[in-house]
């Protein structure tokens, strides 16, 4: 496992005409769907999309999801605020179900680069007209995926200074 995760990278660059399959979709959204959840909740749907208008769409209206003009596919992760004892904590959920999309990823020997839309109003008013999302749920992030045609150096990122021990 610490392989998968010391090997995730965010992909901006991918092979045209190397499909993802409808099945490699379905295994990504397997494991979104492992993820842990406030009170097993489970505040989320996904979209998936390989329609080539579409992908270029998101690329057109998302100023940091570019690479969808040469991804294969993407994921909407939509997320369902609750009420309750689990409101309040879609982003942490959903972040998880994203993480475990972009390491499954890496598994499969597939890029990934996870283009944020919540909080920010613009990418939020985009893709929710763009999918026909309801205001009751709430776009949380697109997932550009497809075979890398990048292979970005594998680097370290722990920075002893941040971490406190209490023992």
């Amino acid at each position: 496992m610490n392989g998968i995760i010391q090997n995730r990278r965010s992909i901006r660059k991918y092979q045209a005409g190397n499909p993802v399959t409808k099945e490699q979709l379905t295994q990504l959204l397997e494991a979104a769907m492992m993820a842990p959840s406030a009170c097993n909740s489970r505040p989320w749907e996904f979209i998936a999309v390989t329609k080539r208008e579409i992908l270029d769409e998101i690329a057109r209206i998302h100023p940091y999801a570019k690479m969808a003009e040469q991804a294969s596919a993407a994921i909407i992760v939509v997320a369902l605020p609750q009420e309750g004892t689990a409101s309040g904590y879609f982003p942490q959920d959903c972040g998880a179900a994203t993480q475990n999309i972009l390491l499954e990823a890496v598994s499969m020997g597939l890029g990934t680069c996870w283009c944020g839309v919540y909080p920010t109003p613009e990418p939020m008013a985009s893709i929710r007209k763009l999918f026909n999302i309801p205001e009751s749920k709430i776009p949380f992030n697109v997932i550009v995926v497809g075979v890398p045609d990048e292979t970005p150096a594998a680097r370290g990122f722990f920075d002893a200074s941040k971490v406190s021990y209490v023992e």
